[in-house]
């Protein structure tokens, strides 16, 4: 009798009687097992078949040696998962849609009615605003630290306090707090400690050991590390994604109920990308960190324009000493710091003169977010951001770049034109 199976698969062929549309659906050709590549597969699935009722029953959402549902896991995000945790040193992963569903992840799991949360004063714009305007109708408030004083803390601390945001370098003005202070002091106090970790991405310092050395069970780190992954993970300025990094596996199960209670899920091909760029993430961070402190320093030799140039990696500029603590060492003594800077016009210029600079420019584009191929320039306005004015910021208007991809002498030409626009539009008695 002829064996019915096909020699080059061994898998039966599909039932004779189906009709073409059924066999299509249930055909019965598996793929031989061993194919290998350089980029994992992408699985895309909300529905996950089970074996058998026994099998059904015995898995569970939350263990991730099996699956359930494609919103709980795939092996496509397991593997994003594990790869994060390794690239910030943390055990446990959880990724979101974006970097402010991160953010909103962890305030929703960690805070109940009652309770507050600490924010410094150059918080990330969206991530405050959810404190203050969604997180207060559920009857949980926030106070806002100075985030270059530790001591400000204890000054801001109330007995509801819960958690403690930190960010390094900070939104816009990019001032790089005391890291080791801000997180001694509120462990001490018993509340928890979440940082927004991406503009170090992992790789300006690690988040987790703050202090190294220290033996177990006495590492001083963060408690939790979110990351928005459509910077410099995803590098192409083309996806939205964020992840919630710990070492704590109680904190991992509650960030977890909490993300499938709300349903919260990422795309497969979204995954994908960012998976693609991972392995270029070191060598990207390196060359738009090397072009920005190139064109910071550019900057500040032009204090005949620029009242101040902010970037943690420049003497002078807030909390820089924060920062060689944080991010530099022997191995890398020149430590690492982003592509981002931000300007402070002198004062003499107006909004409407540092606008025209930004719309000059040709290289840097206007645009939102940072850490894709392309530089990107936006205005902000001080006064709406921090009030009162922060006391070690230049009076002007600031204006902040994303250095991407491109030759730095192109971006720096760029610059200089941009210049030159800025002061004709001064001499045509514009603004």
């Amino acid at each position: 009798m002829v064996d019915p199976r096909d020699e080059r698969t061994g898998s039966a062929p599909p039932d004779r009687g189906w009709s073409l549309a059924t066999a299509l659906i249930h055909h019965p050709y598996r793929p031989p097992a061993g194919f290998d590549a350089p980029q994992p597969g992408v699985f895309k699935a909300s529905t996950v078949f089970f074996p058998s009722v026994a099998a059904m029953r015995a898995r569970h959402w939350s263990d991730r040696r099996g699956y359930t549902y494609g919103l709980h896991g795939t092996p496509t995000s397991f593997t994003l998962q594990e790869r994060l945790a390794t690239l910030e040193g943390g055990s446990h992963c959880t990724l979101a849609p974006s970097g402010l569903a991160a953010i909103a992840l962890v305030d929703l799991s960690l805070l109940a009615a009652g309770d507050e949360v600490l924010l410094p004063q150059n918080a990330y714009g969206p991530g405050l605003a959810l404190a203050r305007d969604e997180l207060a109708r559920y009857g949980i408030g926030h106070r806002l630290y100075d985030p270059l004083r530790p001591e400000s803390l204890s000054e801001s601390w109330g007995p509801r306090v819960r958690l403690v945001w930190v960010e390094a370098a900070g939104s816009v003005t990019m001032e790089f707090p005391d890291l080791v202070a801000l997180v001694e002091r509120s462990h001490r106090s018993g509340a928890l400690v979440a940082l927004d970790n991406t503009w170090g991405s992992g790789l300006a310092f690690r988040p987790f050991d703050l202090v190294p050395g220290r033996s177990a069970g006495q590492e001083l780190g963060v408690d939790l590390s979110v990351h928005a992954l459509t910077k410099y993970p995803s590098g192409g300025g083309d996806v939205l994604m964020g992840s919630v990094v710990t070492r704590d596996a109680v904190l991992h199960r509650r960030i977890e109920q909490t993300h499938m209670r709300l349903g919260l899920g990422v795309g497969a091909n979204d995954v994908e990308a960012v998976l693609r760029a991972l392995p270029s993430l070191e060598l990207r961070y390196d060359a738009q960190d090397a072009a920005a402190r190139t064109l910071a320093r550019w900057c500040a030799r032009r204090s005949d324009v620029f009242a101040q140039v902010l970037h943690p990696a420049l003497e002078g500029s807030p909390g820089h000493a924060h920062w060689r603590v944080s991010c530099c060492t022997a191995q890398r003594p020149g430590g690492r710091a982003a592509g981002l800077f931000s300007v402070i016009f002198d004062a003499r210029y107006s909004q409407a003169q540092v606008d025209a600079f930004c719309d000059a420019l040709r290289c840097f584009r206007l645009g939102y977010s940072w850490g894709g191929p392309v530089s990107l320039v936006m205005p902000y306005d001080i006064q709406s951001l921090r009030a009162p004015w922060p006391a070690h910021l230049a009076r002007g208007s600031l204006v902040r770049f994303s250095v991407g991809l491109e030759a730095v002498e192109d971006l720096q030409r760029d610059l200089e034109q941009g210049l030159r626009a800025l002061e004709r539009h001064a001499d045509s008695g514009q603004g």
